[in-house]
């Protein structure tokens, strides 16, 4: 460094050095200061390091005593609260005893009491595992078995307080869905049908502890109730149509009272309200048969000699059971619904089938008592009255999808019972159609109108086969079920310009196909028993012409026509047959008046021969023509247009032919008393057709 400055002080200037040495000199003496500073430091610290490891070594064994301390502390207060803690299962028996008899009904309610139960089950557990041979576990078992016993009357006794009858007008709003079927003293339908939402969630935690403590007989009593409630609302249903109907029938109630029909009936101080509710009952049950497609005052059904109120199946009936089968599966429902959240779902289906299973008896007997009855009407030939299976057939069809979802949870047999009632009813149908063709061809009555109108059978026919107009979908789905008809479908042939048809229509139109040729088999056979031809041809004439206008008065000419297409020109062309047979009649009057062109008329010149002839002419034609205008003013042609149709054909088959006969033979003197023979002009001829037909004349 001495000689950088020597160095420095060749060139710098003589002040720089000066200032540069005194700034080493600074520089010198400030290192030496340091140095001594960090002596010192250093001596700190040693002495610092010193005392801390002294320090250590004073105070480490008394942390180590002061966390064992620590640790000793905790362990007696684990034991001491493990202690309290089963000294507490020794009394849980006296602590919770209280709440237990008290049960679910004290200031604290069902939380209290489940609570109870839950400190009796611990300590239950408890002593099973610790000491199962303590007088503790017997006290603590006995109080916990106690509690789930009060558990069960409690379920109970809510369920009981809660499930009430559906009232009878506010089931019929749950049928027929009118929203105008309300009142100001009974609540909306859905009061009726829910538990209030406390009670719900009451007996949801029941439920869910009693299941948990496998108590699962809570569900036998859920499902008896329940039943009960739901019998009680369907029996209070029938009750009220009982009583507003008037009666019922073979033990099943007669349907709600029908203003129009049974006006006057007398009321029923039931309440001060039943004269309302009633009204609304009434007004419903329109409702719900309009819906089902059933229009009253179409079947009458009437007590005939020998019969007794029991074979007779009443409209009212129908109607009743309808409502029934409605009601029965608004009721399952609302069960259904119900069940939910009380009844594990693994049982629910178990419980709703007892619950439903009474009601489903009621259902399937009343049907049953119904098809037996119908089948009682079909072997006495009361077929119209029979018809009533087949509204009854189609509200069932149109029901079957939502009852069998309703129950297809259910075990095969309770699912089979709509099924096999269902297809009971439609066998009774099926076997009434088939049934009327068999008594047709088997009509046993010989006792045939002697003026040869209309006959009963024929009538009858075609009063029932318009009836059938009001069931073509129904009627139509129950012969698809026969081979013979789908057969005959199936080998139809349409043209396809006359667009879809309707499967259904043509079904019916084959059975009409059928019960017309069996009628006119059965009446041509009938007509054999007839010896005049005349009578014959016009009992013939007058059935086939009834059959043709009243298939053309209404649809059932075009529903057969699609089957038969030619069927009207068919009956048009055995009208025509008819007639010509008919004109038979006249064989012997104009074989008096005819084949006579071989008399010579020379005026005064007569042989005795040809005056004997034309004697014997004029007096056979007087005969005759007496006869058969006597015999044919006793016939009968209902028909107007049919009878001066048949006069008018007499006429003109008849007339023409004695106008000439008349003007060339009356004037010739052939006899001595002319008026004798000569009686009647041909305008007297035609007097006496016009009498034809009519007694009265």
């Amino acid at each position: 460094m001495v000689a950088m400055i020597n160095i420095a002080e060749k060139h710098l200037p003589e002040s720089n050095l000066e200032k540069d040495k005194t700034n080493v000199i600074q520089f010198t003496e400030r290192i030496e200061q340091s140095r001594q500073i960090t002596n010192n430091m250093i001596n700190i610290l040693e002495s610092f390091e010193e005392r801390l490891s002294k320090l250590e070594a004073t105070i480490l064994p008394l942390y180590s005593e002061t966390e064992n301390l620590q640790l000793q502390q905790k362990n007696i207060e684990k034991s001491i609260s493990a202690l309290d803690h089963v000294i507490g299962y020794y009394n849980v028996s006296t602590e919770v005893e209280s709440v237990i008899r008290t049960g679910s009904s004290n200031p604290n309610g069902l939380d209290e009491f489940l609570n109870a139960l839950d400190k009796l089950k611990q300590a239950q557990t408890y002593f099973e595992k610790n000491n199962p041979q303590s007088i503790e576990l017997e006290n603590v078992s006995s109080l916990f078995n106690s509690g789930g016993d009060t558990l069960n009357r409690e379920f109970k006794e809510l369920l009981l307080k809660h499930s009430k009858p559906i009232p009878s007008i506010v089931l019929l709003d749950l049928i027929t869905n009118d929203e105008d079927i309300t009142t100001d003293d009974t609540s909306s339908a859905s009061s009726f049908n829910h538990f209030p939402e406390n009670v719900a969630s009451d007996m949801v935690r029941i439920a869910t502890w009693l299941m948990s403590e496998s108590r699962d007989e809570y569900m036998n009593v859920y499902a008896r109730i329940r039943a009960n409630v739901l019998m009680k609302s369907l029996n209070m249903l029938k009750e009220h149509q009982r009583t507003g109907s008037g009666g019922s029938i073979q033990g099943v109630a007669a349907s709600p009272t029908i203003k129009p029909k049974y006006q006057n009936r007398l009321e029923l101080p039931t309440s001060r309200r039943t004269r309302r509710i009633q009204n609304l009952f009434e007004k419903g049950a329109n409702n719900f048969l309009q819906k089902a497609g059933i229009t009253l005052g179409t079947r009458r059904s009437a007590v005939h000699y020998g019969e007794t109120r029991e074979d007779v199946i009443d409209e009212q009936e129908m109607e009743n059971y309808l409502m029934t089968v409605m009601a029965v599966q608004k009721l399952m429902q609302n069960e259904l619904t119900l069940l939910s959240g009380i009844i594990p779902s693994q049982h629910q289906h178990q419980v709703f089938q007892i619950i439903i299973q009474e009601a489903l008896d009621v259902v399937v007997q009343d049907g049953e008592n119904i098809a037996s009855r119908a089948r009682r009407c079909v072997n006495r030939h009361d077929f119209s009255t029979a018809l009533v299976i087949f509204p009854i057939l189609k509200h069932l069809l149109a029901l079957k999808p939502d009852f069998e979802k309703t129950i297809e949870s259910c075990d095969y047999i309770v699912r089979n019972q709509f099924s096999n009632i269902f297809n009971t009813i439609q066998f009774t149908g099926s076997k009434v159609l088939e049934d009327f063709v068999e008594h047709i061809k088997s009509d046993s009555n010989t006792s045939l109108p002697r003026d040869g109108t209309v006959f009963q059978l024929t009538s009858d026919v075609l009063f029932f086969l318009e009836q059938l107009l009001e069931f073509i979908d129904i009627i139509g789905t129950v012969l698809a079920q026969d081979s013979s008809y789908s057969n005959a479908l199936a080998n139809l042939h349409f043209d396809a310009d006359r667009g879809p048809v309707d499967k259904n229509k043509i079904l019916v139109g084959i059975y009409i196909k059928k019960v017309l040729s069996q009628l006119n088999l059965t009446l041509l056979s009938k007509s054999d028993f007839y010896s005049d031809v005349g009578v014959k041809a016009l009992f013939r004439l007058n059935n086939c012409h009834y059959v043709l206008k009243s298939l053309q008065r209404c649809a059932l000419l075009e529903l057969v026509s699609l089957s038969e297409p030619e069927c009207e020109e068919t009956y048009y062309n055995m009208i025509t047959t008819h007639k010509k047979i008919y004109q038979q009649c006249w064989s012997k009057v104009l074989g008096y008046i005819t084949g006579v062109d071989d008399i010579q008329t020379y005026y005064g010149k007569l042989r005795d021969k040809e005056r004997n002839s034309l004697k014997e002419k004029f007096s056979g034609f007087n005969k005759e023509m007496e006869e058969i205008s006597k015999v044919q003013r006793g016939y009968s042609v209902p028909d107007f247009e049919l009878r001066e149709g048949l006069k008018r054909d007499n006429k003109e088959y008849i007339l023409p032919k004695y106008y000439l006969f008349y003007d060339r033979y009356a004037s010739i003197p052939f006899a001595k008393n002319m008026e004798k023979y000569v009686k009647y002009t041909p305008e007297q001829v035609a007097a006496m057709m016009d009498r034809f037909f009519d007694i009265a004349a």
